[in-house]
């Protein structure tokens, strides 16, 4: 479990990866010194484990799940990812419960300056789109970020300059994919009153906010 707060920004030094699985090796001349063989680590969002960590950088091994469902194997050598270790019991949660598991890739759609913030323009996979809410949570590449907006499957989140200066923010080009990871309470919700309205002869469908209304929560 993550908070999407990110602890430092690596880069990829070495890849052996495709759509079905590999290992990645990731440059990070502070962290790597905090990690151990078998830990977890979020690379761009996505929970990985350490198999190796010396020299100023780490490897982990990547699955065929998380190599099919996230960007990792579009990665170039030398591309900025956000890195997190995983929570331990007693540390703030800065930003919001993170499981490092990626629900879907969307793009980069649009940035806009907003003073001395930035505006985020993302477009979401249709299968996750409806989970997201105004004034919730959304993991971008395992940032930690509150939708500031919503239009069909496109969303918006505000960054402030630290935020854009810790992460890999402000490497963004628009198209680039990126990680997305919904509020797994969101999740849990959805599902719960999906499987209410079943329970009482109603068809599903609709977003969350849709469900969260006729339930009467809002």
């Amino acid at each position: 479990m993550f908070t999407g707060i990110i602890e430092e920004v690596g880069r990829v030094r070495e890849k052996n990866l495709t759509s079905r699985g590999g290992s990645i090796a990731v440059s990070c001349p502070t962290l790597w010194k905090e990690l151990s063989v078998g830990e977890s680590v979020a690379v761009n969002g996505v929970c990985l484990t350490v198999t190796r960590a010396s020299g100023g950088a780490f490897t982990a091994d990547v699955s065929p799940e998380s190599a099919g469902r996230t960007t990792l194997p579009m990665l170039a050598v030398g591309t900025a990812v956000n890195l997190e270790r995983a929570l331990s019991l007693g540390s703030r949660l800065g930003g919001h419960l993170v499981q490092g598991h990626v629900d879907g890739v969307g793009r980069l759609h649009a940035v806009e300056e907003a003073g001395d913030s930035r505006l985020y323009f993302f477009e979401a996979p249709e299968e996750i789109a409806f989970y997201l809410v105004e004034k919730g949570s959304v993991a971008v590449d395992g940032i930690s970020l509150t939708v500031s907006g919503l239009q069909g499957r496109r969303f918006a989140v505000a960054a402030i300059p630290h935020t854009v200066s810790v992460t890999n923010l402000g490497t963004l080009r628009v198209g680039d994919p990126v990680n997305l990871e919904v509020d797994i309470i969101a999740k849990y919700v959805y599902h719960y009153l999906k499987a209410v309205r079943a329970g009482m002869g109603v068809e599903g469908g609709g977003s969350l906010y849709d469900k969260l209304v006729e339930g009467g929560f809002v």
